[in-house]
């Protein structure tokens, strides 16, 4: 088939040789290395792999499943082969979401930049494709799927083929009547523009097309004042509606004359229903709209658990891989386990178990790399230290050397804070979370001392030679703070010796004078100084109470809870808990025994205002779909405002029992119809799912709840259910809505098909589409789910 996409698709060198195809080396393992024959297919979309040249092919992957293409030096894998293979042969195809990278080594230096540069074009192109492109390219996809003897064209057994790979269930002699009436050149077979037109015979909507009439007087088109009266009566745009529609029917009209003549055709309507303006995620939230001037603990903080794990808890590969993911996904708080390692250098894993151990410097140069790729905002590097005093020495060194001014190493204005800054004052700043000798008023205390100490010492440089010949032939009076109590010796102190200096001199029986002005630590503590200097706003401390907290801690100290804790202390004093969260920092972590790196519903916990909720994001599932929806907003930047009530700290809010002055809302929604739902097991060609939605609500405990239609039985390309589901909520701040499309199946309680999950404040009102998301969290284009919203202000039947 010539490609949908012919003449757009960016033809150069590097894709025509890419569509001859080559034969390069498939690395899984040190061990495996096998020779593989790659070729892109003539559609420039899609590239399918054999043993051989020649051999019979099948599909390796989509151009739009590629994220980007990275060189051979930053795979680790190609890393630990460079005596193998050269580095510069080595590339690595980095995919959406959660599937494992593709590593491959060319024959030469040319044949890679020939794959990386083409890949890399061609994913550029995709990523700026407009709705009609991608269409077009699904349709590629699928014809490439349906074109089972490969020939460029489809005849009617193929079609029949691949509807039931699209999950179509037709009467067979409709279906001929469709494809002799797109088969325009009467060759008994469908091509390019000819399998289209059949797609389009296929989607017809009926039910945007009764909604279209409702609003249009002639049902042809929708004047300007009509579309108006469409947006404000059903939208619920409000006094924006009339300059919207304007922009609306220049964005989405197709047909020229209709844009001078400000109407909307039904392809146009169709066009805007379908698009990011008719989405149910309200596009005002997209980008960043939230104040990020407060402090740091008004703040959901996206957060990740064990980040250096991409499996399980206890055999799990430990690589740079999870932090690059993490980071990229927009976690603002990773936490790094480490350890002693061999040759003086610390490595991070998670200690006591079977997983792999990857050095603490090639993490701090990934954050270093990565940090700030996907938003400005900070990172947290929460570290677990294990090492002895020489290897935290080294920690020390590699943060500071690698991360250079990207860490932050001590007060914004080198002055004690009242509160934790904002994210929007440590923009592009590495924080460092942990445990700290002292505390930070006793930090900047003893830099003014070492400021005053360095003016002393230079101004009696020339001063010095004199006095320190004098301190060798005459032992002056000594310093009752210079005594060594462990071996009841006492260390002579210079005539220059300042407080801070004798503080940190131990005399050894040997030592000569130099040795005071450089001394050697004779009894280690067990934290290093050096990496303690580098903890500033977010020391690490046990948590005992909220009593203690409230009397013994700052509000630049934080503490930690595992899952099971903290869903105690909710219960136990919840509204102690939204207090000290109005304040100071809380981090909650999994149990220890989800080995398996399964997750924790993060909302009951929000629900308290606990800011760092970290999770396993390497699992995917219903706990990450509820992350990964509430950070969604504020242009995905990892950092979401509390609810005012989550601020105050004297907030009479509890979690478990929450009450006015809260507006409750009741939530109306109707499911009409869904649009080219995919199967879960693409293999099952006779199958044909039978799909049903239901719409899940999570929040504080009185408000989370779930609602289903019926299913639709043998119909997932245009299924229609009209059913109305009705919700009261209590809370709609802390509310976030899943919209789930299952497979009915009562033996295995339904198949997953595809989600979207969203915070009930970034919802839109009036007809929209919901397009769905895979389980790992990538677009299932253009799969979505056809509704009807309607908020209304209190609960139904209530008089007040």
């Amino acid at each position: 088939m010539v490609s949908l996409m012919q003449g757009r698709l960016p033809i150069n060198q590097d894709v025509l040789l890419m569509q001859k195809g080559m034969l390069v080396r498939k690395v899984r393992s040190k061990s495996w290395k096998k020779l593989r024959y790659f070729r892109l297919q003539d559609d420039g979309m899609t590239v399918w792999h054999a043993r051989q040249a020649g051999g019979k092919a099948k599909p390796s992957f989509s151009i739009s499943d590629v994220e980007t293409v990275r060189e051979g030096h930053e795979s680790e894998l190609l890393r630990s082969l460079a005596e193998e293979f050269p580095l510069e042969q080595g590339f690595t195809i980095i995919f959406h979401g959660r599937r494992s990278n593709l590593d491959l080594v060319a024959n030469s230096v040319e044949e890679a930049q020939i794959w990386m540069q083409g890949l890399q074009h061609l994913v550029d192109f995709v990523t700026s494709m407009d709705q009609k492109e991608r269409l077009d390219q699904w349709l590629s996809d699928w014809f490439q799927r349906g074109d089972k003897n490969q020939d460029g064209r489809m005849s009617f057994p193929e079609v029949q083929r691949l509807l039931h790979l699209m999950n179509v269930e037709m009467d067979q002699e409709y279906a001929l009547q469709l494809f002799q009436a797109a088969d325009t050149s009467q060759s008994g077979t469908l091509e390019g523009e000819e399998f289209v037109e059949f797609y389009k015979a296929l989607t017809k909507r009926p039910e945007v097309q009764e909604v279209f009439e409702n609003f249009s007087a002639d049902g042809q088109k929708l004047t300007l004042l009509e579309f108006v009266d469409f947006l404000r009566e059903e939208q619920k745009e409000g006094e924006r509606a009339s300059d919207l529609a304007l922009e609306l029917i220049d964005r989405y009209e197709p047909s020229d004359s209709g844009k001078v003549r400000h109407v909307l055709s039904l392809d146009g309507f169709l066009s805007y229903l379908c698009s990011k303006d008719g989405d149910v995620f309200n596009p005002a939230c997209l980008p960043i709209y939230q104040d990020m001037t407060q402090p740091l603990n008004h703040y959901y903080i996206n957060s990740s658990h064990n980040t250096y794990l991409v499996g399980d808890q206890l055999c799990g590969q430990s690589s740079v891989e999870g932090y690059i993911r993490a980071l990229k996904r927009g976690c603002r708080c990773v936490e790094v386990d480490i350890w002693d390692g061999p040759s003086g250098e610390p490595i991070v894993y998670h200690g006591h178990t079977l997983t792999s151990r990857i050095p603490f410097k090639d993490v701090v140069a990934t954050v270093a790399q990565y940090a700030f790729q996907t938003s400005d905002y900070p990172v947290i590097l929460s570290l677990e230290n294990h090492c002895t005093w020489e290897q935290q020495q080294v920690m020390a060194l590699h943060l500071t050397e690698i991360l250079g001014e990207q860490l932050l190493s001590t007060t914004l204005d080198g002055l004690l804070p009242t509160q934790l800054p904002s994210p929007e004052e440590l923009r592009r700043k590495i924080l460092v979370k942990g445990k700290k000798l002292q505390t930070l008023e006793e930090d900047l205390e003893e830099e003014e001392e070492e400021e005053v100490l360095e003016s002393q010492l230079e101004g009696e440089q020339e001063a010095r030679p004199e006095l320190e010949a004098q301190f060798e032939s005459e032992p002056q009076e000594l310093s009752p703070r210079s005594k060594d109590k462990k071996k009841d010796k006492v260390v002579m102190c210079p005539p220059f010796c300042t407080p801070i200096c004798c503080q940190i001199m131990v005399q050894a029986p040997s030592s000569k004078p130099e040795s005071l002005l450089f001394p050697k630590q004779k009894s280690k503590p067990i934290m290093c100084p050096s990496l303690s200097a580098l903890v500033v706003y977010l020391k690490a401390v046990s948590f005992h109470s909220f009593t203690h907290s409230r009397e013994h801690y700052r509000f630049y100290e934080t503490s930690s809870f595992s899952e099971t804790k903290a869903k105690s202390l909710i219960k136990e004093a919840g509204n102690a808990f939204v207090q000290h969260n109005a304040w100071q920092l809380s981090r909650v972590y999994p149990s220890g025994l989800r080995t398996d790196s399964s997750n924790y519903n993060p909302q009951e916990l929000w629900n308290a205002g606990c800011q760092m909720v970290a999770m396993n994001v390497q699992t995917a599932g219903l706990e990450m779909d509820i992350c990964d929806g509430l950070f969604r907003q504020n242009g995905g930047c990892g950092y979401v405002l509390k609810p005012d009530f989550l601020r105050d700290i004297q907030s009479s809010f509890h979690p478990e029992r929450p009450i006015s002055p809260f507006k409750a809302q009741t939530l109306l929604i109707q499911v009409i119809s869904g649009q080219q739902l995919p199967k879960e097991d693409m293999t099952k060609e006779r199958s044909i799912v039978d799909p049903l939605v239901r719409v899940e609500i999570f929040g504080v405990r009185p408000d989370t709840t779930r609602q289903e239609t019926s299913y639709v039985e043998n119909n997932g390309f245009n299924p229609y259910w009209g059913q109305t589901l009705c919700f009261r909520v209590l809370v709609p701040e802390l509310a976030l809505l899943r919209f789930v499309v299952n497979d009915y199946n009562w033996k295995t309680r339904h198949d997953f098909i595809g989600q979207y999950t969203l915070p009930w404040t970034c919802m839109q009102q009036g007809y929209r589409h919901i397009h769905l998301l895979s389980k790992d969290g990538t677009s299932l284009h253009p799969a979505s789910i056809f509704v009807h919203i309607c908020i209304r202000e209190g609960l139904e039947g209530d008089e007040s």
